[in-house]
C-alpha cells in the first residue's frame, strides 16, 4: 500500500466531506429502487410486491455478506488510523477472497431454499412467481454483492467516499435502461418482465464490481494478491469473525424480525402488501440523510479510536446527533404530509394510499428512533463494541417490536400502520440504550488495533 496516497481522516475532518457523497449514493440507490417500483407498477400491480417480497430475502443475503465487509471497515479504518499500513494488503485481500468464497456458497444456497422461502412468508399465488424468478436471478448473482460491500468499505474507509456516489449513479442508469428495454422497449417483446428487471439488476451490479476493482487500482490503495495470504492469516481471519458475527448478526436478527412482521402483512390481503412497498420506497427518502451521517461518523470514529484518540471520538458522534436528528425528524414529517401526492406516482387505488397514509404518520417516530440507532451502533461497531448492539437488537427487535407489531396490527385490527407502530417502539427505546451505553463511555479498551499480534 502506497501510504504517501491515504486521505488523513481525523476528528477535523468536516461531516459533509464523508457524508455528502454518501448522500448522494444513498439517494440514487433510493431512486434506483423507486425507479424499479414504479416501472414495474405500470407493467402488473402484482409484481411490485413480488419484488417487494424477494427484496426483502435478498437484503437478508446483503447482511450475511456483511460479516467480513464491516469487520473488514472496522479493521481497516483503526489500522489506518494507527498507521500500520504495512497489513492492509493483506487485509483487503483476504476479506474480497472470502467475501467471493462466501458469496457463491450463499446465492446457492437461496436458490436451492427459494421455495421454502415463498411459503414461509405466505406469498399469495399471484405474486409467487414474480418473487421466484427475482430471487432465482438476483440471488443467484448475490456473490457480486459480496464483493461489491468489501471494496465499497475498503474505499470509503480511505477516504474515497465519492466513487460510491459515481458508482451508483452509473448503475442507475445501466439498470433504468434494462428495465426499459425489457419491460416497454425492443426487448418487450421477449415478455420477460420481472425477470427482464433481475437481469438488469445483476448486469448493473457486474459492472459496478469492475468498476470499484479498477479504481482502487488506478488511486493506488492497494493491492489484492493470493500472496499476501501465504501463510494464510488464520488469526486474522478469526479476529474478522470475531467482529463481523456479532455485527452481522445484529442486522441479521433485524431482518428475520422485519420479515416475520412481513408475514403478517401478506395475511392482510395484497393492499397491506402494495401500500408496505410504496411507503418503504418513500420512507427511504427520510433515512438517507442519518444513515449517511452515520456512516461517516463510523469512518471517522474508527480512525480517532485506532490512534487511540478516545476523548475526541466521543465528541464526534454527538456532534453528528445534532445535525442528524431534526433533519431526519423534517424529512419524515414532510413524508407524512405529502404521501397523499406522492403515493398517487405509484398507484390510484384510494385503500392503498389511506393504508399509505397512516403508515407515514407512525413513519415519523420509526425515523426518529432509527436516527439514534443509527448514530450510536455506528459508532460502538467502530470502536470495537459490537456484542452490545447486538444483544440490545435481540431483546429489543423480538421482545419489543414484535409483540407490540402484532398486539396493535392483529389482535387490535389496526392493520400495517400497527406493524409500523411496534417498530417505532423497538427504535425508540432500543435508540436511548444504546445512546446511554455511549455516553456512560462503556465501550473503551475494545480497539481491536494489537501492534503485538505477530501475525498482524
Amino acid at each position: 500500500m502506497d501510504k504517501n496516497k491515504t486521505i488523513v481522516i481525523d476528528e477535523k475532518t468536516p461531516l459533509l466531506m464523508l457524508a455528502g457523497p454518501m448522500f448522494l449514493e444513498l439517494f440514487l440507490n433510493t431512486m434506483l429502487n423507486n425507479v424499479d417500483t414504479l416501472m414495474l407498477s405500470h407493467y402488473d400491480e402484482y409484481a411490485v410486491g413480488a419484488v417487494g417480497n424477494a427484496n426483502t430475502i435478498m437484503f437478508m443475503m446483503n447482511i450475511l455478506f456483511n460479516v467480513i465487509a464491516t469487520a473488514t471497515s472496522v479493521v481497516v479504518a483503526q489500522y489506518l488510523g494507527a498507521r500500520l499500513y504495512d497489513r492492509m494488503n493483506m487485509i483487503y485481500t483476504l476479506a474480497v477472497v472470502v467475501n467471493l468464497v462466501f458469496g457463491i456458497i450463499l446465492s446457492g444456497a437461496f436458490c436451492a431454499a427459494n421455495p421454502f422461502i415463498m411459503d414461509f412468508l405466505h406469498v399469495s399465488p399471484q405474486m409467487r412467481p414474480y418473487s421466484m424468478i427475482y430471487i432465482y436471478i438476483v440471488g443467484g448473482g448475490g456473490f457480486l454483492s459480496a464483493v461489491f460491500n468489501v471494496m465499497l468499505q475498503i474505499l470509503r474507509c480511505n477516504g474515497y467516499t465519492r466513487i460510491g456516489m459515481w458508482v451508483t449513479f452509473a448503475i442507475n442508469i445501466v439498470n433504468i435502461v434494462g428495465n426499459y428495454l425489457f419491460l416497454y422497449g425492443p426487448l418487450g417483446f421477449l415478455k420477460m418482465g420481472v425477470a427482464g428487471v433481475a437481469i438488469s439488476t445483476v448486469a448493473a451490479r457486474f459492472l459496478a464490481v469492475c468498476a470499484l476493482i479498477a479504481f482502487f487500482y488506478i488511486t493506488r490503495t492497494g493491492r489484492l494478491a493470493l500472496r499476501y495470504l501465504r501463510p494464510f492469516p488464520v488469526k486474522l481471519l478469526g479476529k474478522m469473525i470475531r467482529i463481523g458475527l456479532p455485527t452481522a448478526g445484529e442486522n441479521l436478527t433485524y431482518n428475520l424480525y422485519q420479515t416475520t412482521l412481513l408475514s403478517f402483512v401478506n395475511a392482510m390481503g395484497n393492499d397491506a402488501v402494495n401500500a408496505r412497498a410504496y411507503c418503504n420506497s418513500l420512507i427511504a427518502f427520510a433515512m438517507i440523510f442519518s444513515n449517511a451521517c452515520a456512516m461517516s461518523t463510523q469512518i471517522i470514529t474508527g480512525h480517532l479510536v485506532g490512534a487511540g484518540r478516545s476523548d475526541e471520538a466521543y465528541k464526534r458522534v454527538f456532534k453528528t446527533l445534532r445535525t442528524s436528528m431534526p433533519i431526519t425528524i423534517a424529512l419524515a414529517s414532510v413524508n407524512a404530509i405529502l404521501c397523499r401526492y406522492t403515493m398517487h406516482f405509484f398507484t390510484g387505488n384510494q385503500h392503498i394510499i389511506a393504508l399509505g397514509q397512516m403508515i407515514m404518520i407512525v413513519d415519523i417516530f420509526v425515523e426518529t428512533g432509527r436516527c439514534l440507532n443509527m448514530t450510536f451502533v455506528s459508532s460502538l461497531k467502530a470502536a470495537g463494541a459490537y456484542i452490545f448492539p447486538l444483544i440490545m437488537g435481540i431483546i429489543c427487535n423480538w421482545g419489543l417490536g414484535l409483540t407490540t407489531g402484532y398486539t396493535v396490527g392483529v389482535l387490535l385490527g389496526v392493520g400495517v400502520a400497527g406493524i409500523y407502530a411496534g417498530t417505532a417502539t423497538d427504535e425508540c427505546i432500543r435508540g436511548l440504550i444504546v445512546m446511554y451505553y455511549w455516553y456512560k463511555k462503556k465501550w473503551l479498551g475494545k480497539s481491536v488495533v494489537d501492534r503485538t499480534d505477530a501475525i498482524m
